[in-house]
């Protein structure tokens, strides 16, 4: 077990890679479940994933946006599956292609019945941004338990930066305080892993 710098625990876990669904009927079957990672392109969700177990490399990260182009799905400890979904808001990508993200994503989050968190991810710079906001509306819409954590906290280097940072996420969504995340120092992972833990294992 590591102990990060932030106070996070990295500990290595049994996790595989299963599938990257292009289409709906690649969806994994099974009733594990399952722990969706939502957020724009680049914000960190293949990280999260990839500190949540201590494996570097299981999920793919990338300093392009847009690298995630389907839903990958993890078996973790055989008890949960992760799902890291296509990030949203990049503007480089075709119409079509965009359309096609879309489909894919709603067809998941109105389909997939062993989903049980949605984990949406912000970048603490940047805050809530409106593509986010709809996100985050349509969730609760769905009646898909939903938890907000800011990434990136590594990257604002004064502690003004970072209580102005919370404070316009607190904001943004003043009934839920987001829980904080960062890669580079593991801050965050321990308490991402409670809310998980809290899930109902069949």
């Amino acid at each position: 077990m590591d102990r990060g710098r932030g106070g996070g625990v990295r500990q290595m876990m049994s996790a595989e890679f299963i599938i990257g669904a292009v289409k709906p009927e690649l969806f994994p079957a099974g009733t594990l479940p399952e722990i969706a990672f939502l957020g724009r392109s680049n914000v960190g969700k293949s990280s999260l994933i990839n500190c949540l177990v201590g494996k570097k490399g299981l999920a793919r990260t990338s300093a392009t946006p847009g690298c995630t182009q389907a839903i990958q799905f993890y078996r973790v400890e055989g008890k949960w599956h992760f799902a890291d979904l296509p990030g949203y808001g990049y503007a480089k990508v075709s119409r079509q292609q965009s359309k096609g993200w879309k489909e894919l994503i709603e067809s998941y989050l109105t389909t997939r019945e062993n989903l049980r968190l949605c984990l949406l991810l912000l970048d603490a710079r940047r805050g809530w941004m409106e593509m986010d906001v709809e996100l985050k509306e349509w969730l609760e819409f769905q009646g898909h338990p939903c938890l907000v954590v800011a990434t990136k906290m590594d990257k604002l280097k004064t502690q003004r930066e970072r209580v102005q940072a919370m404070a316009a996420l607190r904001e943004g969504n003043p009934e839920q305080m987001p829980l904080t995340f960062s890669a580079g120092t593991g801050q965050g992972v321990r308490e991402i892993w409670q809310a998980i833990s809290k899930i109902k294992i069949p």
